[in-house]
């Protein structure tokens, strides 16, 4: 009586531990990579006009292509623009968002002496431009206008 009740005890205990092998613990997940800091780069931009700038940690100009960047606020008389600087990992994903922003941008066209775009933002005026990885931009001046003062920011850009 002893060994069919021993015989029926390792039975039971050697079918539990055929079972399937214990799933092993998720991975631990990939820290996320922290996002590049920010740096006002204030002393880029022109100073005749402007009133102050600000820091966008992310999706400067509104924009979710866009990284985070500097704004600098302009103010001509009654005209107000703003001007905006963005860094990329790499030029070409600098000239990926001019692309983007060329697709955003209402009545959009090809600047072909900037490599930029220009055209309407919510039926704000904008130009934009990459130049090395920057991406850099006007909003709120006409396209002759905005061209004067790109090429003063280009030449801020290294």
């Amino acid at each position: 009586m002893r060994i069919p009740a021993l015989l029926t005890v390792l039975l039971s205990a050697l079918l539990v531990s055929c079972g399937s092998d214990p799933k092993p613990a998720p991975a631990a997940e990939a820290p996320k990579k922290a996002a590049p800091k920010i740096f006002d780069e204030w002393r880029r931009f022109p100073k005749e006009n402007l009133i102050d700038t600000k820091v966008v940690q992310t999706n400067l100009m509104g924009k979710p292509f866009m990284p985070g960047g500097t704004l600098a606020r302009y103010k001509k008389g009654k005209v107000e623009f703003e001007m905006f600087l963005a860094e990329f990992p790499t030029a070409a994903d600098a000239a990926i968002a001019t692309l983007d922003w060329k697709k955003a941008l209402d009545d959009s066209k090809l600047v072909p002496s900037f490599g930029g775009a220009f055209g309407k933002d919510s039926g704000r005026p904008v130009f934009v431009f990459p130049k090395n990885k920057w991406i850099a931009g006007i909003a709120g001046l006409p396209e002759k206008e905005a061209d004067t003062l790109a090429r003063v920011l280009a030449g801020q850009i290294q």
